[in-house]
């Protein structure tokens, strides 16, 4: 009885996670169109740069206040982003929407990964479980033509993407009730902005004609982006980066729902792999819920024992 108390308990901050996710998992066709008008990085710079004008215009009064800690909180988290929004959209130059939404992923098993090399956290068994599920799933569902020992250039740039977005998720949580939400979140954007425009002269890559249609999509996201991490720094005071990276495990499935609207088919093999990356998500989280509910019985256990010696 505890444990489904607990597994189906939604506080408000979750259920704007899900909400979020649930777009979020649109953004993918999106970007996909706009990398069709656009370099990766010049477009992840022009979203970013609406974004963080965005927060700003909204918290102009708030920014005086702004401290050193936000700004290298601010900056680190930024920069985070901007390698895994770019990387993201690179990828997406070269393989379909709902892959890069399953490969994306990845970064749920990798965040217990980065914990256990950064924070010294051993990941559990079940996590360990889940671990090795989702890099089997990846296995099926990048490889190409079939070969599952080999990953193409564009699935090892999403994965490589995967990996700034765990980092990302660890860093939020990190600093998650120590800064303000509002100009933390204005000196992040700004950050990934910069950093994405920078990036384009090592990449050699040029402006592009600034197109309606391509305008059009970069104040959307942009503006979407910017809800996504107000809500991302607020909710992840309360949420932990385990909770918060299992709800994050349904942005892949609505990537995938909108792609195959939009005409996306996955082959089977395919499929399997993406359903064995989320199924390794939800496996690394079981024993979380477990150990908790253990931990409750043991202690009420305890306290029925003593009242009865007593």
């Amino acid at each position: 009885m505890s444990l489904s108390r607990y597994a189906f308990s939604v506080k408000p901050q979750e259920a704007l996670l899900i909400l979020i996710t649930m777009f979020w998992g649109g953004t993918f066709l999106a970007v996909q169109y706009a990398v069709t008008m656009s370099g990766p990085f010049f477009f992840v710079g022009l979203r970013f740069a609406t974004a963080a004008l965005a927060v700003g215009m909204l918290s102009v009064n708030i920014l005086r206040g702004l401290t050193w800690l936000e700004v290298k909180a601010g900056v680190v988290i930024g920069v985070a982003i901007a390698l895994g929004y770019s990387l993201q959209t690179w990828g997406l130059q070269s393989i379909s929407s709902s892959k890069s939404a399953f490969i994306t992923a990845m970064y749920v098993p990798l965040v217990p990964l980065l914990q256990w090399l950064c924070l010294g956290r051993l990941p559990g068994l079940m996590s360990c479980v889940g671990i090795a599920l989702a890099f089997t799933g990846l296995l099926f569902l990048a490889g190409p033509e079939g070969n599952l020992l080999a990953l193409g250039e564009g699935e090892i740039i999403t994965l490589a993407s995967a990996l700034a977005i765990a980092a990302e998720i660890i860093l939020i949580s990190a600093w998650a009730g120590k800064v303000d939400v509002r100009r933390v979140t204005v000196v992040q954007l700004l950050t990934a902005s910069l950093v994405s425009f920078a990036a384009m002269v090592p990449a050699g890559e040029a402006i592009p004609p600034l197109t309606t249609g391509l305008l059009l999509v970069a104040l959307g996201l942009g503006i979407f982006s910017a809800i996504i991490q107000v809500v991302m720094n607020w909710a992840q005071r309360s949420v932990s980066p385990t909770r918060a990276t299992v709800i994050y495990t349904g942005e892949p499935v609505w990537a995938g729902i909108f792609g195959r609207i939009a005409g996306e088919r996955l082959p089977l093999l395919a499929l399997l792999g993406g359903a064995l990356i989320v199924l390794g998500v939800l496996v690394s989280e079981l024993k979380l819920k477990k150990s908790k509910t253990s931990s409750a019985a043991a202690a009420a256990a305890a306290a029925t024992e003593a009242e009865q010696e007593s």
